[in-house]
């Protein structure tokens, strides 16, 4: 938007306070001043002519600004031209940003004439002025062109994204993306975006965003989506595009004695978090969402439910945690007991669970695991819930103990993943159990960590300097 010059707002200010109008309303006058300033410079409009007020009352009608808006702003324009009349002034002094084409409009001598400049002489002509029957009829074009409404389609494809019963993580991803991806092509619209648009866009996150291969493929997916499940229309074959390179990705791994010292400074619940992660390989989510029932201690077995991409696994409880999580499991008791001596209405339950099992919510065997220290308020329905610890609450405090820790390595939650699968590779476990232990659909994904030990078939390279 045209940046009005701090001397125009001054005399414009002055001049409010000097018509009765209240200090409180000058920031909406000089808004309105500034949109009107835009609007003339962006559609060839003089500012001193009638015909510029009522195409830009049009304009901001078309926008269904609120009556009491319009009167605002055409009084806003009016005390404008009383102040410009009264002071026997030109074309006010704005500021137009360099990437406009029109040329910026000054009172002030130029260096090589000496003599004040002609604003917009060759742009206000007539003979290329938008008159406001043009320019309702040009409007129209325009905003069916690049300002659609797009709110249908953040509909459909939270719709569409829901009843594959994809995670709400893909869901808030998938959304990001088509936001970006709107504002790239102007919000035009969406039956005129075609995939040479889809083409541009994954250029230019490669390019002037400088993205990753992961994040610009994710993208790409997310627009397959769209396309297929809410524009209905097929990709066909993507060709000319410019991809982020991939990266060969080493995890980072821990040693025990690293391992050892950051559990040494972390304090419960999140100690016990960080070692049943490292000790059966979970996933961030997939450690706060446990709960009560998803241990078998008679049969030493974890039972994962709803994992990445919706799917289940059992991993053995560690032995040397046996203890430990009976404690967890007789704190959970006590805090149960105590919640429903008060206006609790149970834990948060997945999907349509607690309209088929009216009292699953409030029984022992669905609480979380590791439950949220204090209740949840859900304004909606008034209900008080518990939660289960926020993920970022574990990070936090993880990050913390990294910290005093001192060690030189990038470490986050999920690098007790990567050493949970590096150390039993280096324990000679196979390939397959680890896949299966971790969860992954392919075993190429878990030949990663084959990266982060010690070959034992190749001999070992060493450097010039220990021969």
């Amino acid at each position: 938007m045209i940046e009005l010059s701090v001397n125009l707002v001054a005399r414009y200010t002055a001049f409010l306070k000097a018509n009765g109008i209240d200090q409180g309303q000058h920031s909406f006058y000089l808004k309105w001043l500034r949109y009107y300033s835009d609007f003339c410079t962006k559609y060839s409009f003089k500012w001193s002519e009638k015909d510029s007020l009522s195409a830009f009352l049009i304009k901001l009608k078309s926008k269904n600004q609120q009556p009491f808006m319009l009167d605002q702003a055409k009084k806003a324009v009016g005390l404008f031209w009383t102040m410009e009349k009264s002071q026997g002034t030109n074309e006010p002094n704005v500021k137009v940003p360099k990437k406009r084409s029109t040329p910026s409009i000054s009172n002030q001598p130029t260096k090589e004439f000496g003599r004040k400049s002609t604003p917009l002489a060759s742009s206000n002509s007539s003979a290329n002025r938008v008159q406001p029957a043009q320019f309702e009829e040009k409007e129209k074009v325009v905003e069916k062109q690049s300002c659609a409404d797009w709110q249908y389609v953040y509909a459909e494809l939270e719709n569409a994204i829901k009843m594959r019963h994809y995670s709400p993580k893909t869901l808030k991803s998938y959304i990001g993306y088509t936001r970006q991806f709107q504002a790239f092509v102007k919000s035009r619209d969406p039956k005129l975006v075609s995939v040479e648009d889809v083409k541009g866009f994954l250029t230019w996150m490669a390019v002037k965003k400088k993205v990753s291969a992961s994040s610009q493929n994710l993208a790409f997916n997310a627009l397959l989506f769209l396309f297929r499940n809410v524009f209905k229309n097929e990709f066909g074959k993507v060709d000319g595009v410019v991809r982020a390179k991939r990266r060969p990705y080493i995890p980072v791994v821990l040693s025990r004695e690293e391992i050892d010292k950051i559990l040494s400074i972390l304090q419960n619940p999140y100690r016990l978090m960080i070692k049943l992660m490292y000790g059966c390989g979970l996933r961030i989510s997939e450690c706060i969402s446990i709960r009560v029932h998803n241990f078998n201690f008679d049969m030493g077995i974890l039972t994962i439910h709803d994992g990445k991409g919706k799917k289940d696994r059992t991993v053995p409880i560690p032995e040397a945690l046996n203890n430990e999580l009976k404690e967890q499991l007789q704190h959970v008791s006590l805090l149960h007991d105590n919640d429903l001596k008060v206006a609790f209405d149970g834990v948060f339950l997945p999907g349509s669970l607690e309209r088929k099992y009216k009292n699953a919510a409030r029984e022992f065997v669905w609480q979380w695991f590791f439950p949220a220290p204090e209740l949840t308020h859900v304004f909606e329905s008034g209900e008080n819930r518990r939660y289960h610890i926020h993920e970022t609450s574990l990070q936090k405090s993880l990050r913390r103990a990294v910290l005093t820790a001192k060690i030189p390595k990038r470490i986050t939650s999920h690098t007790f993943r990567h050493s949970f699968a590096s150390h039993l590779l280096q324990a000679n476990y196979d390939i397959r159990t680890i896949q299966e232990l971790l969860g992954h659909s392919d075993v190429r994904t878990t030949m990663i960590y084959t990266h982060t030990v010690k070959s034992v078939t190749l001999k070992e390279a060493k450097s010039p300097l220990d021969f």
